[in-house]
């Protein structure tokens, strides 16, 4: 009945993280001093979304581990639909979506990324983003000829996950934009959640070897062997 139990949480698990839907990434620094307001113009346009964006954006601010200060992410429709005249012109008459280059914008932001990337269903990706406020991201980029391989690294840590009843990270892949090639999104309640429930050295090296693993203790050390870089970050919900 164990293994059974098992098997549907991975398969639940796999459906979470298929990657069917577009989202738009953007990560920002804000020049020194300027964060809160860099965070309240972001705010202002996020409450107006719907007059510049087709689905709400979700602002992060990181609190540790790596160079940027807010992570921006939110679903975007079909590639020809988002890039019409239409849908730029909309997002022209925000003060902070895309702007373009030497704006006033960047006056006070100091690092700019975007990417569009491929990541879980909407539904799915909405649920998480209103029910918890801290995220643990990680930013990989795969060795040459690895980024299958850390793909599917990825996609067996979230069945090892499910072996230890803990909640899938969702995972993103690049389509296009920057030099890395995926990330991971783990959401939680607060730390205590983040740090979760204390389980046994013999239930997680059980649940490792059953994702594929050779154990619990090889996880990281193979993820090692697929990356060049890798960014640790934990972010809390900018509401």
């Amino acid at each position: 009945m164990k293994k059974v139990l098992i098997l549907i949480t991975i398969l639940i698990s796999t459906s979470i993280v298929a990657q069917d839907q577009l989202y738009k990434v953007t990560l920002l620094r804000a020049k020194p001093g300027e964060l809160l307001n860099l965070i309240n113009l972001l705010d202002q346009d996020i409450a107006n979304y719907e007059s510049y964006l087709e689905n709400k954006p979700y602002l992060l601010r990181h609190s540790q581990g790596d160079h940027w200060d807010l992570m921006l992410i939110y679903p975007i429709d079909e590639l020809e639909s988002y890039f019409t005249k239409t849908a730029t012109d909309r997002r022209a008459n925000s003060r902070t979506f895309e702007k373009e280059h030497a704006s006033d914008f960047f006056q006070i932001v100091s690092f700019q990324e975007e990417a569009i990337v491929k990541g879980p269903p909407i539904n799915s990706f909405i649920d998480a983003f209103e029910k918890y406020e801290l995220f643990h991201i990680e930013i990989f980029t795969a060795l040459a000829g690895k980024q299958s391989e850390l793909l599917e690294q990825r996609l067996a840590e979230n069945q090892y996950y499910a072996g230890i009843e803990h909640r899938p990270n969702f995972i993103f892949t690049r389509v296009f934009g920057p030099s890395w090639d995926n990330f991971t999104i783990g959401f939680y309640e607060d730390m205590h959640d983040f740090a979760g429930p204390e389980i046994t050295f013999e239930t997680e090296d059980q649940a490792a070897k059953e994702a594929g693993f050779d154990g619990v203790n090889y996880i990281g050390s193979y993820l090692r062997s697929l990356i060049a870089e890798h960014h640790d970050t934990l972010a809390w919900k900018v509401d």
